[in-house]
Formats: structure tokens, C-alpha cells, sequence
């Protein structure tokens, strides 16, 4: 390891989410307000379960011709879905940086962080049915390699021959905004070259979104007759988050070396915080102590100050909770620099109104709109609010996405058991 510190690019990005199987057509759905939300497919709860009032998530669509590109059919019966969607997702981050035909010949420099924040559910919920009706010998040899969380990152190793550090972060929502933040240190400190960072979840399942309805998180679909409607961040009318699924991945490069090769570089990241709440398995901490931590940490790793950020890419779930100390946690880190009364202040958006909370991945998947963000200029809306909550007063780009010029962003990752993580990203 050197001593010297690295400045740390993104090179490449690979993208399937609820809103569109590849960059383009999920960073267009995003300036235009299009919700990614449906319902649930007529088969998918059994037959005792009918009248479960939550029926609502993001759903990855009509992605089995890009994965039969990105893994074999013998791969895949191998492999989970949440495997399946990071395998595009690396794929495409990967071509996208230009380095399927440049990938260097030190390989142990080249590392994979995977921010997982169930795994392999669905496998999990199928062995247990075979388990039950069909006996022990019934349950599949694939079972724990299928479902396990580290295979996300595994997979993708052995398909690039990424012989660096491999690992996955599991800390709930935050998982893969700490994936990042670690493939960063890594490059930053000398330990590699090249990472291979993000998320991905694929958790709509019959047995998680009873949990998660239980646990009173999910919005019913007996609040609203329109799914499209139900994720509305920071709105009065809020009633919980809608489940959503997907994977992003981020080529995070030395600058120096891809200046050298003539990469692309999309953005700089400058600044990483993590702390946690240490308050609940499921709450955050009222004041926001840890969210504010983590805001802090991330400016003064990224030595600015609160008045060059221009745009925060919310955490914002749709929840009562999660918005109202969300709001709490940026006013008191940026105070008058995000009061909407001042000319210049700082805007605010939860990509989540379109996308669903994509869990694991959805650190991931907003760095990426973030990061596009900032490449274009533009801020994508906050979709579904019409009536704010007097307690949720900062300018969310209600609506409608509009034209910004700004150096600077942040995105905000905050999960169940208090971990907060926040990335900060340079034009």
C-alpha cells in the first residue's frame, strides 16, 4: 500500500431498476415522473393468503434477454434472482467503462464490493416449501450457494477474473451506499486500482412483503387504488414505503490511470461518512444524531463546506418517520444553505417516489441518479407530492424535474438497525 492518497472516478455504470433495463431508458423515466410502480401479479400470494392488503411494488421487467447476454442458462438455475440482476448490472458497468477489452493485467488490483440487504430469499422460501411437503432429500444442493450474499460478488469475480478483494456489505438499506463508500477507501488508499462496486435485491416475495406489512412499513393498497400513487415521499398523505427490486454497479477507478487510458469519467467521488444510530433494530434515532454523523463525516472527508453542495439525493422511503427526521437531520447540517426562501438553496429529491425501495440496492441505484444528476445538470422530481407535510418544509423538486448547476451532490443511505451511510459526488 502507498502512502499517498488516490482521487477516486466513476468510470462506468450499469443500471436495471422498476423504471428500465439499461442507463438511458431509467434516467428518462426519472425526469419524466414515470413511477415504476405496479401491482402485484395475480398468482402471487397463495391461496390462503387472498385479501393481504399489500399488493403494490417495483418490479424488474422483461430482463430474461439481457440476462441469457450476461449469464448462461446453466448459471442461472445455479444463482438466485438477486445474482441474476447484479450479473447485468456488472456487465453493463463494465463494457460501459471500456475495460471488457482493457481489464489490466494485474488482476489482484482489481477488487468487487456487493451491497446485499436480504439475498437469496426467494430460494430460501422455495427449499422451505420443499423441506415441508417434500422432505430433506428434496431440498437442492444449490441451496445455500444460490442464496447466500456474497455470491453477488462472487459471481461476478470469476466472470471478469476479478482477483482483488471481493466481499459484500449486509447492513440493511445502507448496504450498497457502503459498498461504495468502501470500494472508495480501497482505491484511496492504495489497496486496488479498480472496483467493481454496488447493490442489488431481489426480495418481493411472498414471506418478505408479509413481514414487511406486518411490521406496519409497507403502504397498504388499501390506502390508495392506484399504485402508481402509493411511494410519495415527504407528502401528508404518506402511508409507508412500496417494496422495489433491482441492481446497480459503479467502475470506481484511479484517477491518474484513467486519465491515462481515456476513460469516460462520469464523476468524482470526494467524500464518504458511515456511522451508526446504536438506538433501535428498526428506528432511527428521533434527533437524527446518527444521519447528521454521517453528513458531517462524508464533508470533511470531502474538505468542503455546507455551502458548496448543491442537491441531495434523499433517502426519503415515503415513511412518516424516515422523511420527517431525514428533514430534521439536512437542516441541521446545512441550515440556511437549504431553506427554500434563499435564492441559492440547497434542492432535495427521493428518487424512491419512482423506483420503490430497491433495499440493497438502492444505495446504489441513487448514487447512479445522483451521478447523473450532476452529469446533466438536471434534478429529478420528488413524484406524488401534492400535499406537503408541514413538517417536511425543504424544496423537494415536487413534480417535475428542472434544470440546475451545481458542483457538488450527496446521496443519503439510512437502514434498520441504525446504519447511516452518505456519499458525496463532484461534477
Amino acid at each position: 500500500m502507498s502512502e499517498k492518497k488516490h482521487r477516486v472516478v466513476i468510470t462506468g455504470l450499469g443500471l436495471i431498476t422498476p423504471l428500465g433495463n439499461d442507463i438511458k431508458m431509467c434516467w428518462n423515466n426519472l425526469l419524466n415522473g414515470c413511477s415504476g410502480i405496479s401491482y402485484l401479479p395475480d398468482d402471487f400470494w397463495p391461496e390462503n393468503c387472498k385479501g393481504f392488503p399489500y399488493n403494490f411494488a417495483g418490479f424488474v421487467k422483461n430482463e430474461k434477454e439481457i440476462l441469457d447476454e450476461s449469464f448462461s442458462s446453466e448459471k442461472q438455475r445455479k444463482s438466485d434472482r438477486f445474482i441474476h440482476l447484479a450479473m447485468i448490472a456488472g456487465r453493463r458497468a463494465i463494457l460501459d467503462a471500456g475495460l471488457n477489452s482493457q481489464l489490466p493485467e494485474d488482476r489482484f488490483r482489481f477488487g468487487c464490493v456487493m451491497g446485499v440487504g436480504v439475498g437469496g430469499i426467494r430460494t430460501i422460501e422455495e427449499a422451505a416449501r420443499d423441506l415441508y411437503s417434500r422432505g430433506p432429500k428434496k431440498v437442492s444442493p444449490f441451496l445455500i450457494p444460490r442464496s447466500i450474499s456474497n455470491q453477488a460478488a462472487g459471481w461476478l469475480s470469476m466472470e471478469w477474473n476479478l482477483q482483488g478483494q471481493i466481499s459484500a456489505i449486509v447492513n440493511a438499506c445502507s448496504s450498497s451506499g457502503d459498498s461504495i463508500g468502501a470500494a472508495y477507501k480501497n482505491i484511496k488508499d492504495g489497496y486496488a486500482d479498480y472496483m467493481l462496486a454496488g447493490g442489488t435485491e431481489s426480495s418481493i416475495t411472498p414471506l418478505a412483503v408479509s413481514a414487511f406489512g406486518n411490521m406496519r412499513a409497507l403502504c397498504s393498497s388499501n390506502k390508495f387504488d392506484d399504485p402508481t400513487k402509493a411511494s410519495r415521499p415527504f407528502d401528508l398523505n404518506r402511508a409507508g414505503f412500496v417494496m422495489g427490486e433491482g441492481a446497480a454497479c459503479l467502475v470506481l477507478e484511479r484517477m491518474d490511470l484513467a486519465e491515462k487510458r481515456g476513460a469516460n469519467i462520469y464523476a468524482e467521488i470526494v467524500g464518504f461518512g458511515s456511522t451508526s444510530d446504536a438506538y433501535h433494530i428498526t428506528a432511527m434515532q428521533p434527533e437524527a444524531r446518527g444521519a447528521i454523523g454521517a453528513i458531517k463525516m462524508a464533508l470533511d472527508s470531502a474538505k468542503i463546506n455546507e455551502s458548496q453542495v448543491g442537491y441531495v439525493n434523499a433517502h426519503g422511503t415515503s415513511t412518516q418517520m424516515n422523511d420527517k427526521i431525514e428533514t430534521v437531520a439536512l437542516k441541521n447540517v446545512f441550515g440556511e444553505h437549504i431553506n427554500p426562501a434563499n435564492e441559492n438553496h440547497i434542492a432535495v429529491s427521493s428518487t424512491k417516489s419512482m423506483t420503490g425501495h430497491m433495499l440493497g440496492a438502492t444505495g446504489a441505484s441513487e448514487a447512479i441518479f445522483t451521478i447523473l444528476a450532476l452529469k446533466n445538470q438536471m434534478l429529478p422530481p420528488t413524484i406524488n407530492l401534492e400535499n406537503p407535510d408541514p413538517e417536511c418544509d425543504l424544496d423537494y423538486v415536487a413534480n417535475v424535474a428542472r434544470e440546475h448547476k451545481f458542483k457538488y451532490a450527496i446521496s443519503n443511505s439510512f437502514g434498520f438497525g441504525g446504519g447511516n451511510s452518505v456519499l458525496v459526488l463532484k461534477k
